[in-house]
């Protein structure tokens, strides 16, 4: 068998390919057939040994309690570092300080904290509660006078959807970063010179901070392009042109969706990126293969 490797970190040997990061987030399950299959996934991916499991809340922090649950029950059972969602939708600072001590005691001591989408769903206007913080870099600021934890926030390759401008944008990003955040964690987004030029403009600015790409497997072309549609990401007409036709055929739309994100992950590897954030939709198929690439092993 050939021992030869090129230059391409994608394709370098284990010893000396670079160390990659991984991070899975997951959202809290609604139904006792959608906890088994978080729980399933949970289990899948704990052994690859990511940096932390995420847990998400809904809007206006509707799931807050059961994001908490499940946290402390996904450390607990896996010994996975586990990170919640926080966000200031609908709430008092004393309310969201009540949170994150609860965090605190908890064990967990990784946030990611957000501004958050208003109850009335994404894209509407946002109105912080007048006793509340006022956006995601004052809440950061909260978070870090409460206590030492791992906070990561977002930030958008495309512009956030109600953003002014790129510099307003950029800006933003530094203000959290500035406050005490630890990291920034991309928005999806599916063409990756979208994400490289978002990081020159953010070096430009000053900020040295890790900018982790968000990748978002398509287990479902209609469901995710709806989604990207309605969060102001956008995906470029080669890609729609893949998955055109196969809404009847879910085999194929699957090895579709292998091929699209394997090229995606690969391609940012061979540009110098070494850790990356997968949205799973708490589906473990597809990431697990994607993680695998990146020379993730199970024990």
């Amino acid at each position: 068998m050939s021992t030869d490797y090129t230059d391409r970190p994608s394709r370098m040997r284990p010893d000396v390919r670079p160390n990659f990061q991984v991070s899975f987030e997951f959202f809290p399950p609604k139904t006792d057939v959608m906890e088994e299959r978080f729980w399933d996934s949970i289990h899948k991916l704990a052994p690859l040994h990511p940096r932390f499991v995420s847990v998400t809340y809904g809007a206006g922090g509707s799931t807050r309690e059961r994001t908490l649950r499940m946290v402390s029950r996904v450390k607990a059972d896996t010994g996975v570092d586990a990170a919640a969602h926080l966000t200031c939708v609908g709430a008092t600072r004393d309310e969201v300080d009540t949170v994150v001590r609860g965090y605190q005691e908890a064990g967990i001591s990784r946030i990611v904290a957000l501004r958050g989408d208003p109850a009335e769903g994404i894209g509407k206007p946002f109105t912080p509660h007048p006793k509340g913080y006022k956006n995601a870099a004052d809440l950061v600021a909260g978070i870090r006078r409460i206590g030492e934890f791992d906070i990561s926030v977002a930030a958008y390759p495309e512009k956030h959807p109600q953003s002014p401008s790129w510099e307003a944008d950029i800006d933003n990003l530094k203000r959290k970063l500035d406050a005490g955040a630890t990291r920034a964690i991309t928005q999806m987004f599916f063409d990756n010179d979208d994400y490289f030029r978002f990081v020159e403009r953010a070096r430009a600015a000053g900020i040295t901070a890790p900018i982790v790409p968000g990748i978002q497997p398509i287990h479902s072309f209609k469901q995710i392009s709806g989604f990207a549609a309605r969060c102001g990401a956008s995906i470029p007409g080669w890609v729609a042109e893949r998955f055109e036709g196969l809404e009847e055929d879910p085999e194929t739309h699957a090895l579709v969706a292998s091929a699209v994100a394997a090229e995606q992950v690969l391609e940012l590897v061979d540009n110098g990126i070494t850790e990356f954030h997968f949205y799973t939709l708490n589906r473990s198929n597809l990431v697990l293969a994607l993680a695998r690439l990146l020379g993730a092993r199970p024990d």
